[in-house]
């Protein structure tokens, strides 16, 4: 059966947003508010799959129609700042060509403009970052246009976000009508807002999106099923709901793998098990695979050492599993919750956060990760 409806590529956008309408509302609330307002300045924080990249390109689409010239999700790599620049300009170029319309070359040229929204050669070359997105504001304003920027997968302790928030900063003080959007993993938005040069950001509007709530997930997929005249039984189909834990990759995966190995508009037990594991196997390779990677072999040692329990790790255990102090486990505790790979359970014990992950370490062999 043809799947028209789950899109499971990692990071691409689904057909519609489930159990996000009020992260949307909330952040599209402070694009109304007036310039400098702190709601006007939003950071995302998720694991990976939780949706972050789609909340943000849905940003994008609806902040338009309020009046925004949007630099679309931009990673943070080295030509981060340069590329913001020119997707402010290709955005918004239609309202510098009308501009351009009414000033006569010199007065654009004065203006730092060559063409539209299109930089002078002597701007392009010796002006700042600044400077720059200062005179693309300015360009806009009598247009009624605001500028949006978002960032995506941003980095803690990046020299890049450094000068991305001063400028904000300097703008917000110049009343631009400018706002701002970073997304990224909570460790890595956490360092953000521990560097010194950036503690204007502790004032921003901070939202963490959490797991799916499991009724907003079984409506999508009862709506979901029916439109593509699937009959997916109750017992089956709460049985992918838990397989989802939440996640909205996993939710995708999993509807999409249904779908693929349904036959004649139903699924049985055998091809719902198929399906099941087909989307685990998936999420492991992009999500857990992904996840470890990006970890020190003392953190995978410390989440291995989790992984001998089944549900709970109290600390003192994984101090002796690792052959360490306590306050050396600790350390690599708290660097993990900041990452959002763990979570607190009670006091002294913590659990996994990340779907899948515990097996995938248990299955994983010792050789790849290494103690």
């Amino acid at each position: 059966m043809k799947d028209t409806v789950f899109s499971p590529a990692f990071g691409n956008r689904p057909s519609c947003l489930v159990g996000r309408d009020t992260v949307i509302s909330c952040m599209l609330d402070g694009l109304k508010d007036p310039p400098g307002s702190r709601n006007r300045a939003t950071l995302l924080l998720g694991q990976r799959g939780s949706g972050k990249t789609v909340l943000l390109w849905e940003l994008a689409d609806r902040a338009r129609t309020l009046g925004f010239v949007v630099a679309s999700p931009t990673i943070a790599t080295e030509d981060m700042l340069e590329r913001i620049l020119e997707k402010i300009q290709d955005d918004g170029e239609q309202y510098g060509k009308e501009k351009a319309t009414h000033l006569t070359g010199g007065s654009i040229g004065a203006l730092g403009f060559s063409a539209g929204l299109q930089f002078s050669r002597d701007t392009q070359e010796s002006k700042t970052f600044q400077y720059k997105l200062s005179r693309l504001c300015n360009a806009l304003a009598p247009h009624g246009k605001g500028v949006l920027i978002l960032v995506d997968e941003t980095q803690g302790n990046d020299p890049r976000i450094r000068q991305l928030v001063a400028a904000y900063q300097e703008l917000v003080g110049n009343q631009a009508n400018i706002a701002l959007v970073m997304a990224g993993l909570p460790g890595a938005v956490s360092a953000t807002l521990n560097d010194r040069v950036l503690t204007f950001l502790n004032r921003a509007n901070k939202m963490q999106l959490d797991p799916l709530a499991p009724t907003d997930i079984d409506a999508f997929f009862i709506k979901a099923f029916a439109q593509m005249g699937l009959c997916v039984p109750e017992p089956f189909r709460n049985r992918a709901v838990a397989a989802t834990f939440g996640s909205p990759y996993l939710l995708q995966l999993v509807g999409h793998n249904i779908v693929t190995y349904s036959e004649e508009g139903a699924i049985g037990e055998s091809e719902l098990e198929r399906a099941l594991a087909q989307a685990r196997t998936s999420f492991e390779n992009d999500v857990c695979g992904t996840t470890l990677a990006a970890l020190s072999d003392k953190d995978i040692c410390f989440l291995r050492a989790m992984a001998e329990d089944q549900r709970e790790s109290r600390i003192a255990d994984i101090a002796v599993r690792m052959g360490v102090s306590y306050d050396y486990a600790q350390k690599y505790r708290k660097r993990l919750i900041d990452g959002g790979i763990v979570e607190p359970a009670r006091r002294g014990s913590i659990r996994f956060a990340v779907p899948h992950l515990a097996d995938h370490l248990r299955k994983t062999s010792e050789i790849v990760y290494g103690f």
